[in-house]
């Protein structure tokens, strides 16, 4: 008995507070000495290196990198640990290239960030369609940060991102899951420009400052509104909208369809004819052919045909 659980000197117990998404980036940035360059490797923006490594010092305790003369250099225990750091990945790099049949029993955790509007429209679809296949899977949703996006798809911290269509660089994948169009909510009984231009609006958004989706479509029709009010959801939007005769809100349909909606508010059409919205899932190309990956993007892709 005791031979059996002497077998290993690993504390199992701990691996939850260990990120190890966190150490290609310290090697990454010991061995380039620079943030820059590290970011160019892995393919992410210097702000989401900083923050990461940020997060490594105060795992490990140590500063692990000093700016000297333009440089980053490593600090005493940076250059004690890098060996053991570069040791301990070529091994879990060899482990992920050893070839093996995929089964989808094998996938356990689903990691999406999502924004916390779309996420009605995506996990409950999800959820059933999985539940559907007897797979024994974890779902795990968390907040979506723009800013973070590319780390966190590279380091793999995250399986998809959930969001609008947008650019989050070269070695980001996208894929349309959702079609959406923007209409108008309001308690006025009829909508057209001249209506939709002299009222006063609300606008949605969880940023602090920058301009809306739907403004930077209209404003390509040389034509622009007023915000009266700006909040960072739509279900309070739609609370204030039922209190306000005067007030109008430009909402998402499909985000509409899964919101309470007071009786004294009315549906229409947006007066001008905005582009749709293409709602879709963002991962990193070095998954392209990962069989795990493949068999969920595929799944994904079912779901919402």
């Amino acid at each position: 008995m005791n031979t059996i659980h002497n077998k290993t000197d690993l504390d199992l117990s701990v691996f939850h507070r260990i990120d190890i998404n966190l150490y290609p980036l310290f090697i990454a940035i010991y061995e380039q000495s620079s943030i820059t360059q590290a970011a160019q490797i892995l393919c992410v923006s210097q702000s989401a290196v900083s923050h990461a490594l940020q997060r490594l010092r105060l795992l490990l305790k140590d500063d692990l990198f000093i700016r000297h003369q333009q440089k980053m250099r490593p600090t005493p225990f940076a250059e004690q640990i890098y060996p053991q750091i570069v040791h301990a990945l070529a091994l879990l790099q060899q482990l992920s290239n050893t070839q093996q049949d995929f089964n989808p029993s094998m996938v356990k955790t689903l990691k999406i960030a999502i924004h916390d509007e779309i996420e009605p429209l995506i996990f409950p679809r999800l959820f059933q369609h999985f539940q559907t296949l007897n797979l024994d899977i974890q779902f795990l949703s968390t907040k979506l940060d723009r800013k973070n996006i590319q780390a966190e798809l590279a380091t793999q911290q995250i399986d998809f991102a959930i969001d609008l269509q947008q650019n989050y660089g070269n070695n980001i994948e996208f894929q349309t899951l959702i079609q959406d169009k923007f209409v108008v909510c309001s308690q006025q009984k009829m909508m057209n420009k001249q209506h939709y231009f002299s009222a006063k609006h609300i606008g949605v958004s969880s940023r602090r400052t920058g301009i809306l989706l739907e403004d930077s479509f209209i404003q390509q029709h040389n034509v622009s509104r007023q915000i009266l009010l700006r909040c960072q959801h739509y279900s309070t939007a739609l609370q204030i909208l039922a209190r306000d005769q005067d007030a109008v809100l430009t909402i998402p349909q499909e985000v509409l369809s899964h919101l309470s909606v007071a009786q004294n508010i009315e549906v229409f059409d947006h007066p001008l004819n905005l582009p749709l919205i293409n709602i879709g899932m963002f991962w990193s190309k070095d998954l392209l052919k990962n069989s795990r990956h493949v068999f969920l993007r595929e799944q994904f892709i079912s779901i919402f045909a």
